[in-house]
């Protein structure tokens, strides 16, 4: 059985190599890109971390401020966010000077809703995420308003306009 598999393999090579040279290129109808050597999937695992963080954090607030899934979410959502974009930017965005005070309220309140005090803790998150993150919340509104342009949601928004029922 290894000589009938170790003879398939030798002359799968001829094959390859005899038509141009040795040099065997990936063929042009693939649809699969080649990554980069130096491309990591940190970044990618940083993504649904942060997801799954952000889902618990939904689901801790949903539960009626369940202080063991608003722990994990903010766990969570801290370590996809270091995935992301790094230890040293993390750290760098954090202990700007002008956003200490955004800085210690988000973190304080991580620690408070690590020591089981989840309203306290989220409310004092909350006021540090918009502090920490306002600058961002222009982009994030005018990229909103520029949703209708998009085809799937400009139709599903003309659909929605339509209908006046909550139900």
């Amino acid at each position: 059985m290894g000589q009938q598999v170790l003879a398939r393999a030798q002359t799968l090579r001829g094959q390859l190599s005899s038509g141009n040279g040795g040099n065997f290129q990936r063929p042009i109808c693939s649809s699969k890109p080649i990554p980069p050597p130096t491309s990591l999937p940190i970044a990618e695992i940083g993504v649904g971390t942060t997801g799954f963080g952000i889902f618990f954090i939904l689901l801790g607030i949903l539960l009626y401020f369940d202080s063991v899934l608003l722990a994990f979410g903010n766990l969570l959502f801290m370590t996809g966010l270091l995935f992301i974009i790094g230890l040293r930017r993390t750290f760098s965005f954090f202990f700007q000077r002008h956003k200490l005070k955004g800085t210690s309220f988000f973190l304080g309140g991580v620690v408070i809703v690590l020591l089981r005090w989840p309203l306290l803790g989220m409310f004092l998150e909350t006021y540090g995420f918009f502090s920490l993150f306002k600058g961002f919340f222009p982009a994030v509104f005018g990229f909103l308003g520029n949703a209708s342009n998009i085809p799937f949601l400009s139709e599903l928004f003309r659909r929605l306009q339509g209908t006046r029922s909550m139900v």
